[in-house]
């Protein structure tokens, strides 16, 4: 099992080089992705995870396919319109080479955490909304926009890929280990 990079490991501080064009489709960056998937699958609380954070010095982060899941209520207010709605597990969203296009000017603070900063949770102000540029797995370059959680997501990924940890922006910072923590971080 691929673990995850810890906050004292000097990696989370580099930025991230971007992965040449050619190579996005290369087998070595496909290991990487399958890394990357295989940690973030591993956390019970994960969203989201930056390459640096296995170790890979790659500007490159991928969102858990768990945050793409219809609610069950959603579904059911779907078809009690009439429509037939069917939950729909996607893949992992990759994003390679992101780059951050639009970020709304309103701000609020939101509560985040980190794996890389376990069990550390505190509020950092971000925009509301974000717009992200990038390649996915299969070398296509997309535009996605985002709000709410996922906006978050794509800021906080971004940081990482700049060598910033969401402990430097964040205030009221509190240690808040689980209760039962059976299982390895």
């Amino acid at each position: 099992m691929t673990s995850i990079v810890q906050k004292d490991d000097q990696v989370l501080r580099q930025i991230a080089e971007e992965v040449p064009e050619e190579m996005i489709q290369s087998p070595k960056i496909g290991a990487v992705l399958k890394r990357m998937k295989a940690a973030l699958d591993a956390q019970d609380d994960g969203v989201a995870i930056a390459a640096p954070q296995i170790g890979e010095t790659l500007r490159m982060f991928i969102v858990s396919k768990h945050i793409f899941e219809l609610p069950e209520d959603a579904a059911r207010e779907e078809n009690a319109g009439g429509k037939k709605i069917k939950k729909k597990l996607v893949g992992h969203l990759v994003f390679i080479n992101p780059r951050l296009t639009k970020l709304s000017k309103e701000k609020v603070p939101m509560e985040e955490g980190c794996l890389s900063v376990r069990y550390l949770y505190g509020k950092v102000e971000r925009s509301v909304k974000a717009a992200v540029e990038a390649y996915d797995e299969r070398g296509k370059k997309f535009s996605r926009g985002a709000a709410g959680l996922l906006a978050q997501i794509f800021q906080h990924e971004m940081d990482h890929l700049d060598g910033v940890l969401f402990i430097d922006k964040a205030k009221d910072v509190k240690d808040m280990p689980p209760e039962n923590n059976s299982r390895q971080q």
